[in-house]
């Protein structure tokens, strides 16, 4: 077929939409965000869930009704999804289930560098990682036969390299449709009580047998021939940094993360005069193929941060252990000139409060002038920070503590914060401060359960965050607009830090980048409500007259 210019994410979106997917699902975070934007515009059924662990519920609920499903997520989502993610291992499917999990080595847009492919180890489910965009399509396609085949999850790993570069790529027009989905009853295979877990977790060890053969033997893990003074094993985008940084070298470039074909290392490792393992983040292929008694080189602990590169291979290669140079400094990011978060950080200050930050856009108000946010941990962990600040310190500081969290992120796990924070209130109360502008901002504007419509931005079903507070019987539930009012936010933000209550605030004005298509959408809702009222006017009139 043709081939085009796609990035990681637009390719695993077609691969998934060749392959018969019935349904993507996730929550936005980069780099993995294009993924379901990119099925969308494919055709394909694709949605934003409220959080990552929800996403993979959904995702493995198709995926026991017998068909194929997509579900994505940035690698800290992961953490979220850990839950069923390991039971699923245990419970198996009947459809494929792919997870897309984006790791973000050098933590561009990421509060931490952690790396993914412990996951694959940890809840025994195999992965895959591509190294470029046609690996990327075709890598998607091989993990839904690999589920289906033998009936569990698989984890595609990619990273935000291989996600957001463009690299040339077919489409297959002949990949065989999947099955139409239809439920078979397994209780003892889908029900994990202890009784029916324990064979499961036997077979699930069966399954990872299977799966070691089948590394062993696939074509997926590539030996190129080169030079036996030199053999590279390696994986994902840093194979191509290989490539080009040691042309002559033998390579392994392994796909299949976990299980590792040890026995083709083996037999790799042993073919050549001198081999490295060359992997981005974690030394996890080396101390594997160590423990397996294969000697193999590693690279050197400074090479573990951040992501490699050409120029990090060739030191990697050449044993450098010279200090590396300094990255150029590039231009800090900011919040928006016409950010309405200007006037709450500047209030926070102003009143010194001692703020428990959250994960978005909003975390910028930790830098210069504001120097706004005292902490921030993970996503809806301003809560629970917040209110174990104001258990401990003494009442004066107690009262200085404020919570502050996004809408979106409010959705994705602030909602078990809140619910803390009515159970077990501290004496002084406590104030959240919600900063809803009506979009999840950071990743690039795209919708949640609060703004009332889908991923597609079609009208739904929307959350009312001050409704959810006040049914939880938070006593002050306020919202306001800091641009049109700053004046009353601030005496709203003291009065409230005054009272020993429980206070909710809801700081909403529309982002300034989403202002436009917001109205946009909203003008298409109220158009397609209109015409609906007025065909169902009609067709009233049309019985009535008969």
């Amino acid at each position: 077929m043709e081939r085009r210019l796609l990035s990681g994410d637009e390719a695993v979106a077609a691969a998934a939409r060749d392959a018969g997917v019935r349904l993507g699902t996730g929550y936005p975070g980069t780099p993995s965000t294009e993924i379901l934007q990119a099925l969308d515009a494919l055709g394909g059924r694709a949605q934003w869930a409220p959080n990552e662990k929800v996403a993979l519920e959904v995702g493995l609920g198709a995926a026991f009704g017998g068909a194929r499903a997509l579900v994505t997520m940035k690698h800290v989502g992961l953490n979220v999804a850990a839950d069923p993610l390991f039971t699923a291992a245990y419970t198996g499917v009947t459809g494929g289930l792919v997870v897309v999990s984006a790791d973000d080595p050098g933590m561009a847009s990421s509060q931490n560098e952690q790396d993914n492919r412990h996951y694959a180890a940890a809840a025994g489910l195999p992965m895959l990682e591509p190294a470029d965009s046609q690996e990327a399509y075709d890598l998607t396609v091989a993990a839904f036969e690999l589920s289906e085949r033998f009936a569990i999850p698989v984890i595609l790993r990619m990273t935000t390299r291989v996600c957001h570069s463009k690299t040339l790529a077919a489409r297959r027009a002949d990949l065989p449709a999947p099955p139409a989905p239809a439920f078979v009853r397994d209780i003892p295979g889908r029900v994990m009580i202890p009784a029916y877990a324990r064979p499961a977790h036997r077979r699930l060890r069966q399954k990872l047998e299977a799966l070691q053969a089948f590394a062993e033997e696939t074509p997926l893990n590539v030996w190129v021939k080169g030079d036996r003074a030199l053999g590279v094993i390696t994986s994902g985008v840093t194979a191509r940094h290989v490539a080009e940084a040691a042309p002559s070298a033998s390579r392994l470039e392994l796909k299949t993360v976990y299980p590792l074909p040890l026995e083709k290392i083996r037999a790799f490792a042993a073919s050549v005069d001198r081999c490295v393992v060359v992997e981005e983040g974690d030394p996890i292929f080396a101390d594997a193929i160590r423990a397996a008694g294969i000697a193999v080189e590693s690279k050197e602990a400074p090479y573990r941060f951040g992501e490699l590169d050409v120029q990090r291979v060739r030191r990697i290669l050449a044993r450098d252990r010279s200090p590396e140079p300094e990255p150029p400094k590039g231009r800090p990011p900011a919040l928006c000139e016409a950010c309405p978060y200007h006037p709450v950080y500047a209030t926070l200050r102003k009143l010194d409060c001692i703020v428990a930050g959250d994960i978005g856009c909003y975390t910028l108000g930790v830098l210069p002038p504001y120097q706004g946010i005292d902490t921030c941990v993970a996503m809806g962990a301003s809560l629970g920070v917040g209110l174990g600040l104001r258990h401990v310190l003494p009442e004066a500081d107690a009262r200085r503590v404020v919570s502050i969290i996004g809408d979106s992120t409010f959705v994705h796990t602030g909602l078990n914060g809140l619910v803390e924070m009515v159970y077990n209130p501290p004496p002084t109360g406590h104030v959240l401060v919600v900063l809803d502008n009506g979009t999840t901002a950071m990743t690039g504007q795209q919708e949640h359960p609060g703004t009332g419509r889908t991923l597609d931005h079609e009208p739904t079903g929307k959350v009312s965050i001050e409704g959810l507070a006040r049914a939880l019987g938070v006593a002050n539930v306020d919202v306001i607009d800091p641009v049109a009012d700053p004046a009353g936010w601030e005496k709203l933000l003291k009065d409230r830090l005054a009272e020993p209550k429980l206070s909710v605030i809801i700081a909403r004005r529309p982002c300034i980048l989403a202002a436009a298509d917001i109205r946009k959408y909203e003008k298409a809702a109220d158009e397609k409500r209109a015409a609906l009222a007025c065909a169902g006017c009609a067709g009233a009139g049309e019985v009535s007259d008969a």
